[in-house]
């Protein structure tokens, strides 16, 4: 039930701005303002600043909601919300609350955002826990495989990860047009045998739930996420966030050392013939250009970016964010639970 009074509807609420979080993330307010200024200018998507004025420096005109507050990268988020009624974060949230916003963005404290939009949006009815889904670029297929929870519960339960497809395959959908999407569960081997307690239960419930909404193909490990085996993945916060670092910390290794090699001096011809192959490659597996993580289970859309983001993800995180606000991906989640 949304407290701040009925959402607006049709073109009313097309025309509302996205709230961006102009004091969050490590190179925040100059590169947020920035990216937001290029969004709205190039794709006609209104924003609404969230932030201190005076730190903002150029906004191009954007108008701005004041918030004197910022909650740091490093600290607890529950206690940051709670005590920083008057951050940027908490009024971006509000702003969706109210019906001022369509969707909030952010590459400030994760935990905080999540805290955020839960406390102020509200959760979706029937949603045990919201869960963040995050796309993973796969070069075999035309669009990201999603993966969920990669970071919002350390600790699920059964249910959480039925919800978690449900969710996810509901988001695929929306965003990817992918009609039923294949559904997989991250374990230590194919075998429905295999894994912990909460993988075995959780394989049964998934299994159970094969459908029309979704189609469960079993377990995956973690070598599997580039295989085009699934095109939602679902596991537990935990576990998801680990698998998240360790595949962008081993993509961003791997592109260093290729373009270590090919920057030398004794291989430029094969520099000149690879490199017009090779960018394409890179450009699909940077992360800046995925638009986001995308909290799944509050009652709005919310964005969430790297904390390293430039102004490039964020161009790239508004306008994810208003084409599912708009698209209705919000209810679209509400009745993948309500139906199943």
């Amino acid at each position: 039930m949304r407290r701040g009074g009925a959402r607006p509807t049709g073109e009313a609420f097309a025309a509302l701005p996205v709230a961006v979080d102009a004091m969050g993330g490590d190179r925040a307010p100059g590169e947020i303002v920035a990216g937001a200024r290029q969004a709205a200018e190039a794709g006609g998507v209104g924003v609404l600043l969230v932030g201190r004025p005076d730190d903002l420096g150029d906004t191009g005109g954007l108008p701005v909601l004041a918030a004197s507050e910022v909650i740091g990268m490093d600290e607890d988020p529950g206690q940051g919300v709670r005590r920083k009624k008057d951050s940027s974060l908490v009024r971006a949230a509000e702003a969706v609350r109210d019906g001022r916003a369509l969707a909030m963005v952010s590459a400030g404290n994760t935990g905080a955002t999540m805290a955020s939009a839960l406390l102020r949006m509200g959760r979706l009815p029937g949603i045990v826990r919201p869960a963040i889904a995050t796309p993973i670029p796969d070069l075999r297929k035309a669009h990201p495989t999603v993966m969920l929870d990669a970071g919002a519960n350390a600790e699920a339960t059964p249910q959480m990860l039925l919800q978690f497809a449900q969710m996810g395959a509901a988001y695929s959908r929306a965003r990817y047009g992918v009609e039923r999407p294949r559904v997989a569960l991250l374990s230590i081997g194919e075998e429905k045998s295999k894994g912990t307690p909460l993988v075995k239960e959780s394989h049964g419930l998934l299994a159970e739930a094969d459908g029309p909404a979704f189609a469960f193909v079993g377990n995956v490990e973690g070598r599997d996420f580039f295989d085009d085996r699934a095109d939602v993945i679902v596991t537990d916060g935990f576990t998801g966030n680990v698998a998240l670092k360790t595949l962008e910390g081993t993509l961003r290794f791997l592109l260093a050392t290729l373009v270590g090699i090919l920057a030398d001096p004794e291989v430029n011809e094969a520099a000149d013939a690879l490199m017009p192959r090779l960018l394409p490659v890179a450009e699909t597996l940077d992360p800046e250009n995925t638009g986001g993580a995308m909290l799944l289970g509050v009652d709005g859309v919310c964005v969430i970016s790297h904390g390293s983001s430039t102004s490039v993800a964020m161009v790239n995180a508004v306008t994810v964010a208003h084409d599912l606000a708009v698209g209705g991906l919000v209810e679209a989640v509400a009745a993948s639970v309500r139906t199943s």
